[in-house]
């Protein structure tokens, strides 16, 4: 438990002053309901002493005051206190998950699903956020609210006192019994839930295919097992507990008898007073209250332990190497030397060594699968090579930090993907500072300017996530207009014209044009009237170039740049 408690208390992290506040302040709040055992006392010894006074009930009555008022008062700080930490405490962990996932090698999220994160970052964290400080306070404060109405029992008589103690000591001894078997189905408890929100994001992700296939109720299998999975591990939870649950119950319940019978005892053996039988007899029902806050935040711990290993599990993903210095390189020319890449224990890239000269244009071709998207991502630090180097200005791209790194780099997608946002943030997106007038002149070189006017509300326009109201030539340009906005030295193009209708291809070709005047370009393209205008043309087979040149050499000489030119040509010449 200890080690759990340490754990909970590192999580915490800036936000531990707000919590020891909290306590402190709970704490005050236990002290002040005191007042409503003096307020009682009072009444009591002035009833058995025959005392009528009104001095007794001004007491009695400032001291409830005091209890009520104060204790609100109290309460209401303490829980802003704990608010402010649980949901601080997580947020901060989800800005530090978000942070990481900014410098992990793509290979990441190939192996971990979208679900598993955000699992992590919604149901996880937000049971973190409502529980870690509850339990810390409701812990410290019932210990220390126990303890000194313990203290104040004994002043009242040693032998209820030791009785308080005994019921204190069972049922703390079932608390931690609860406590081992929580330790137990906690991480299971976990994993169902995130497991739940992995099942559920790809079955709403996927539900296009579904229907398709006309698999509705049959192709949602997983999502059923996952609901099945987090149903079985709650009742699990629930069947565990409760045992435990109403065993301290009946402990605490039993300690109360005991403390009542215990008075009358010694009232009628004449070595306890009325007033303060009756009085051991009112704060049986007072006692036990605060050490069942301590019980529940026992069985409670073990749960956000599970929760927080869960969350600095993710925290800990792979970092790619962050030794790097802001670099401006004084030209632009990438270098490939001597480049070996893996994905996992498959070799993509086979000792690749090319140079692209600054402000040239460099096509790549060639077969799908070849490693022609991989050159282009290990340029960018999508990856990190497990062989050689890849060089910007002369300087390896591990060198730069990341930040410096992709300053130099503007890439534009066959897959474009814009945010649920107005469509001048999405072009702002490539530069953030950006006024109005600046993106719109972006918006103009891409000729996107027309279309955006055309939308009801303009470029104030809310487009659905992924641009899902836009068509596939729209949402190239908007991403090419981002791009120009960005102006990097170095333009990366994936097949960017390769869905675009034939309406839209040569505004877009004149987008493109206008984006890569005066950079140094690299190109993925499969359109002949792209490719052959290139300073360079690199044909990719199985991972190794197997042929260089412009397209006058390439055309010139056997081999796939020839087969891949006369394809195109035999394609062109059909006729419906």
């Amino acid at each position: 438990m200890i080690t759990t408690f340490r754990k909970v208390w590192q999580f915490a992290g800036k936000e531990t002053g707000n919590i020891n506040r909290s306590v402190a302040v709970s704490f005050v709040n236990a002290v002040l309901q005191m007042f409503q055992v003096g307020a009682v006392y009072f009444v009591l010894r002035a009833l058995c002493g025959g005392e009528t006074s009104m001095k007794t009930a001004w007491i009695a009555l400032g001291c409830m005051l005091v209890a009520v008022f104060g204790g609100a008062a109290a309460s209401s700080q303490a829980k802003l206190l704990q608010t402010h930490a649980g949901y601080f405490m997580a947020a901060n962990h989800r800005i530090s998950i978000a942070d990481s996932l900014k410098r992990v090698p793509m290979g990441f999220f190939n192996a971990n699903s979208l679900g598993q994160l955000s699992g992590v970052c919604t149901t996880v964290m937000g049971s973190i956020e409502s529980m870690v400080p509850m339990v810390l306070v409701n812990i410290l404060s019932g210990l220390v609210t126990t303890a000194v109405f313990t203290v104040l029992i004994l002043v009242f008589d040693w032998r209820v006192g030791l009785i308080v103690a005994a019921g204190i000591a069972l049922y703390l001894l079932a608390v931690s019994a609860m406590e081992k078997k929580a330790a137990v189905i906690a991480d299971d408890t976990q994993r169902s839930q995130t497991a739940l929100v992995e099942a559920v994001l790809e079955q709403v992700q996927g539900m296009s295919v579904i229907k398709s296939f006309n698999l509705s109720g049959k192709g949602d299998k997983k999502m059923r097992g996952a609901l099945e999975y987090s149903r079985r591990s709650n009742l699990q939870v629930e069947q565990v507990m409760t045992p435990y649950t109403a065993l301290q119950e009946l402990v605490l319940q039993a300690a109360g008898i005991a403390m009542m019978l215990c008075a009358v005892l010694l009232w009628r053996d004449g070595t306890m007073t009325l007033t303060n039988a009756l009085m051991v007899i009112v704060m049986s029902f007072m006692v036990f209250s605060q050490i069942k806050l301590f019980g529940m935040g026992i069985s409670m711990l073990r749960l956000a332990g599970a929760a927080i290993d869960r969350t600095t599990e993710t925290e800990r993903m792979p970092q790619m190497d962050e030794k790097g210095k802001t670099i401006a390189p004084k030209s632009h020319d990438i270098t490939f030397d001597h480049v070996r890449f893996s994905y996992e224990n498959k070799e993509i890239l086979h000792d690749i060594n090319v140079h692209l000269p600054e402000k040239t244009t460099t096509a790549i071709i060639g077969p799908s699968g070849s490693g022609k998207t991989t050159l282009c991502n290990l340029i960018a630090r999508f990856w990190d090579v497990d062989g050689g180097a890849v060089k910007i200005g002369g300087v390896d791209v591990r060198d730069y930090t990341l930040e410096s790194l992709m300053d130099q780099i503007s890439m534009v997608f066959q897959n474009v993907y814009l945010f649920a946002d107005t469509i001048e943030n999405n072009i702002r997106f490539g530069c953030p500072n950006a006024t109005h007038e600046e993106v719109i002149a972006a918006a103009k070189k891409a000729c996107c300017d027309d279309f955006i006017e055309a939308l009801p509300d303009g470029y104030q326009t809310v487009i659905g996530e992924g641009g899902a109201s836009l068509s596939g030539g729209e949402k190239q340009r908007i991403s090419i207009a981002r791009a120009m906005l960005k102006d990097a030295p170095i333009v990366i193009l994936d097949e960017a014209t390769a869905n675009v209708d034939p309406e839209n291809e040569d505004r877009l070709q004149r987008a493109i044009e206008s984006l890569t005047r005066d950079k140094t370009i690299l190109m993925i393209a499969h359109r002949l009237k792209t490719v052959q205008n290139a300073d360079q043309i690199l044909v990719v087979d199985h991972g190794t170039i197997v042929q260089r040149g412009t397209h006058e050499e390439l055309i010139a000489q056997p081999g796939i740049y020839a087969y891949f030119v006369g394809e195109r040509k035999e394609a062109a010449g059909w006729k419906l």
